[in-house]
């Protein structure tokens, strides 16, 4: 599939009337530009919200049945997937299959292969490689809206039965037609035309931390505003475990780590201990039956 004379009239193509004069600016005017242009991007993504509340509880219900959630895209819009997928185990102590992404060419080291993007075929072959399933959910990204290799795998997501998201920088995107859920962000024209991984981009990295932070808060990967599923892997993140672990129960050092050492460094487990006052055995009994919510789990 080529790409035609149709790109020219999205929104993410047009010329900004407001950094027209972009290469004549100071260094410092030029950035006070693209500084204004990127306070557009949250209230654009305000707009959205509705639409991704509804992306998030029908991936949270599909999650929570057994499904998978893979993110599709190419270019800057693949690489976000791909970051926000990566994120997903250290955070919320997913397993690497919970979370995927597909970036159209791969992720080469040292350059991106950007031709990839033009074949639906690929991104319909590189989905139906990772096993899919009706209980799946595929998120497609593309600024554009039309990205062929994101279409693709959409299509193939529909043929397979699995549910299907779109997340796009134009309203009346061929993504969005072809998806179960549409998140439109229109953010308008660049400060440097056509260069989305701008304003563009940034929308899409908001939305993707909503929707990854969002789900895993209704799996119950959080307790309060405290992330209790977290990895501590690395030192750093061992202190940050032990820090929420006794800011979420009040209690001191020595019985946070007393806890933590009970319950093999689970912070959920720790958590519930503490503030039931139960012992490891049953903080990880209430939580099996709690579903792994730790409020639930308190009630006992």
């Amino acid at each position: 599939m080529q790409a035609d004379s149709s790109i020219r009239a999205l929104d993410t193509e047009q010329v900004n009337p407001r950094t027209r004069h972009l290469d004549s600016c100071s260094t410092l005017e030029l950035l006070q530009l693209m500084n204004a242009e990127d306070f557009r991007v949250p209230a654009a993504v305000a707009e959205a919200l509705p639409a991704v509340a509804e992306a998030v509880e029908l991936i949270a219900a599909s999650l929570r049945a057994g499904g998978r959630l893979f993110y599709v895209g190419a270019g800057t819009s693949g690489r976000l997937g791909m970051l926000d997928a990566y994120e997903c185990p250290p955070t919320f102590g997913t397993a690497p299959e919970l979370v995927q992404a597909l970036v159209a060419g791969g992720v080469a080291r040292d350059r991106a292969d950007e031709s990839a993007e033009d074949d639906p075929e690929l991104g319909a072959a590189d989905l139906a490689g990772r096993g899919l399933a009706p209980g799946d959910v595929v998120v497609g990204i593309a600024a554009s809206g039309r990205t062929p290799y994101v279409v693709g795998a959409l299509r193939c997501a529909r043929s397979a039965g699995a549910h299907t998201v779109a997340l796009a920088c134009c309203r009346g995107s061929a993504i969005g037609a072809l998806a179960d859920r549409a998140i439109e962000v229109a953010v308008g024209p660049e400060a440097l035309t056509g260069s989305t991984r701008l304003k563009a981009g940034t929308a899409q990295k908001l939305v993707l931390n909503m929707i990854s932070t969002a789900t895993m808060v209704r799996l119950g990967k959080a307790y309060g505003n405290f992330m209790v599923d977290m990895q501590p892997s690395n030192g750093k993140l061992r202190q940050r475990a032990r820090g929420i672990v006794a800011m979420a129960t009040g209690a001191d050092e020595a019985a946070v780590e007393a806890a933590m050492s009970a319950t093999g460094e689970q912070m959920k487990a720790s958590i519930v201990m503490l503030l039931a006052g139960v012992s490891a055995e049953e903080a990880f009994r209430r939580l099996d039956q709690a579903g792994g919510i730790v409020r639930e789990a308190l009630r006992g």
